[in-house]
């Protein structure tokens, strides 16, 4: 149906001296975690204001209740699909050099990937907003309905960005140099709607990477910025590329 496609995506690849993959929500609904957007989005069930860091510090239990029923219950079974495996082994075969997510769900890892930019942090981590130490997330840790640091007493947070807060300076350093280095990058599931990770491709293009996009959805990059559009789930199109990669180097 798209054997053109799997084949100019394979050979783009195999060409390239250093490919990124930038993820977008996109790449986990396919491992059942719902987008923050759009219809049946988290936003359409839950008030923005909950992940709102000026709200979470004066009302910690409010807050704190609605992310571990989103991120500590509902979305605790998600696994790695195809595309997450399929990106970490190409990081280990050294046919992709890095991967930067806008995701917090910690899948990119999971499935074995070594080298992720987490350009808004990272949900199974939290962190003392106090002495900013920083723990795995841990059942007994976060009982309480205002979990607080062992060491110090301090407020816990889920380390990952909250509205109100700025980018990590080592996350947006890495990601920006990754897309000003590269000469190829996968853009996967995301609409391009949230700044500033959505200048990453932007970057990318104009330093002559060549794009190629893989969503179900046109995306803000679709008109001007993707020399190739893929309509298709990533879990379904990757694993096919990967089968085609293998068979020209075999």
């Amino acid at each position: 149906m798209y054997s053109n496609q799997v084949k100019q995506t394979a050979q783009a690849l195999l060409r390239s001296k250093h490919v990124v993959a930038f993820t977008g929500a996109g790449i986990s609904v396919e491992s059942g975690i719902p987008p923050f957007r759009g219809s049946d989005g988290i936003w359409d069930k839950y008030d923005p204001k909950l992940l709102e860091i000026g709200f979470f510090i004066l009302n910690p239990e409010k807050s704190w209740a609605a992310i571990k029923e989103l991120f500590y219950g509902k979305f605790r079974g998600a696994r790695p699909n195809p595309a997450h495996q399929t990106l970490a082994r190409w990081q280990s075969q050294g046919i992709l050099q890095r991967v930067i997510t806008q995701n917090i769900d910690n899948l990119h890892q999971e499935a074995g990937s070594s080298s992720v930019v987490e350009f808004h942090g990272n949900a199974q981590r939290i962190i003392c907003l106090d002495c900013e130490r920083q723990y795995p997330v841990d059942p007994i840790l976060i009982s309480r309905p205002v979990p607080s640091c062992p060491k110090c007493g301090g407020l816990l947070k889920p380390d990952f960005i909250f509205f109100g807060e700025g980018i990590p300076h080592e996350a947006y350093r890495d990601a920006f140099d990754e897309a000003s280095a590269c000469d190829c990058m996968l853009i996967i599931g995301t609409s391009g709607e949230v700044q500033p990770a959505n200048q990453l491709p932007v970057v990318a293009s104009s330093n002559g990477a060549f794009i190629i996009e893989i969503n179900t959805e046109p995306s803000l990059y679709s008109s001007n910025v993707s020399n190739l559009i893929i309509r298709e789930k990533s879990g379904i199109f990757l694993p096919v590329v990967e089968k085609l990669i293998n068979e020209i180097k075999n």
